[in-house]
């Protein structure tokens, strides 16, 4: 029966990240991905200076990706184009990166430092006295000092750990396609705030157009569940529909191929438990005011790893503390403050907000750049704490009035059946 000192169930950038840095600390590691090697991963492609950040400290050479120097915030008829902080803690750039390039380079890059990669290859836990001791796969038996769940949205292996998604807080869905233009090497991301559905409500998300550099724009939308009517809501219309918008601007050629959907899971009921954690989207790492986890992902990888060549018998327990300390008020008040925006008025008068005066859009900015956790000095973190004690206490009015107007909905459309 192999026996590894950590097994990585995920090779997307949560799981390489792990994987090169738990093997260039010479920890004996394998990854099981049940993709083969280059697939694509529907994303928006986007990578924030966190991001960034997080790939230097990984050594991965960025020199494959598009530059991004800023974002440009479109509102109605505002727009407001700002660079990322040139002295912000993560770094001035960010970039784009279409994920089959930028998880190649970090799965090149944990092979390179010793991991062992194994693709076509699904792994699921062994479970024994409630402990993760190992996995199966290809119909052998491995085990593990730690089994590392890194297979993003939750499937068969988040299941079997229980790493699943709390039914009562927020998801999101979105969905991308690529579009040739001209303006592909333009230097800063778009961000459409202001969507609208075939019904004409206020949609809480945003339509993107992230330029990769390559003759190519990655161009899609995202919504939240706490939007009125979101469960007839057409992603492929709404799509088709923001690209209408900003097809004469951009001159957008037609989609290169079908747009592709996938689901955003903003939550987890169990991060960790003995012999195993979950990373990246396994863990609901994703901002629900921007629906991005890549840095996320690489930073849990990271963490993961250092903690377990610090002392393998207390990773777990630390990762699940350490995480929690760094990341959990930040998400806890993004996932909140969707139910706000889930009503379209209140959407409409806090979009006008957004990017009404220079000051609350640089923090908009933070906030869609993932520049903002409970280490964050300055103005973005008093307000970020104050917003979670003013969330906290309307949240639980806010959750039953969703609650009710996704009853009466749902009455609406299936009538009174049981």
């Amino acid at each position: 029966m192999p026996h590894r000192d950590m097994i990585v169930i995920g090779a997307g950038p949560a799981g390489a990240a792990a994987a090169l840095r738990a093997a260039r600390a010479g920890i004996a590691v394998t990854v099981f991905e049940k993709a083969p090697p280059g697939r694509d991963k529907v994303c928006g492609d986007g990578l924030t200076p966190r991001a960034i950040a997080a790939l230097d400290e990984l050594g991965v050479s960025l020199g494959d990706a598009h530059r991004i120097a800023g974002l440009r915030m479109v509102a109605g008829k505002r727009t407001r184009q700002l660079d990322w902080p040139a002295n912000g803690q993560f770094g001035p750039y960010g970039a784009v990166w279409p994920r089959r390039r930028l998880d190649s380079a970090l799965c090149d890059g944990a092979a390179a430092a010793g991991a062992e990669l194994r693709y076509c290859t699904e792994a699921l836990p062994i479970l024994e006295g409630g402990a993760a001791v190992g996995v199966t796969a290809a119909g052998e038996r491995w085990t593990a000092d730690l089994i590392v769940l890194a297979a993003g949205a939750q499937g068969r292996a988040a299941r079997m750990l229980g790493a699943l998604r709390d039914p009562d807080e927020p998801f999101g869905l979105a969905i991308r396609a690529y579009a040739e233009t001209p303006r592909h090497s333009e230097e800063y991301l778009e961000a459409c705030l202001t969507l609208s559905d075939a019904e004409g409500t206020a949609v809480p998300g945003y339509g993107w157009l992230f330029p990769a550099g390559d003759g190519t724009v990655n161009i899609g939308v995202g919504a939240l569940s706490t939007m009125k009517g979101f469960a007839k809501l057409n992603l492929n219309r709404l799509c088709d529909s923001y690209r209408d918008l900003v097809a004469d601007p951009w001159q957008l050629g037609p989609y290169l191929e079908r747009p592709r959907a996938w689901r955003l899971p903003m939550s987890v009921t169990k991060r960790h438990g003995p012999g195993w954690v979950a990373i990246g989207d396994a863990a609901g790492l994703i901002n629900p005011m921007n629906g991005e986890g890549i840095d996320y992902g690489l930073e849990s990888g990271i963490l993961t790893a250092d903690l377990f060549a610090a002392d393998p018998s207390t990773a777990a327990a630390a990762y699940d503390r350490i995480v929690g300390e760094r990341f959990d008020a930040f998400l806890r008040t993004g996932r909140r403050f969707s139910y706000l925006i889930g009503h379209p008025r209140i959407l409409r008068a806090g979009l006008r907000v957004a990017v009404g005066t220079d000051a609350i859009a640089r923090l908009t900015l933070q906030v869609m750049g993932n520049l903002i956790d409970n280490r964050t000095p300055g103005a973005a973190g008093r307000v970020l704490a104050v917003a979670d004690r003013v969330l906290a206490a309307a949240s639980p009015a806010l959750r039953r009035l969703h609650e009710r107007r996704t009853a009466r909905l749902g009455r609406a459309r299936y009538g009174d059946r049981p």
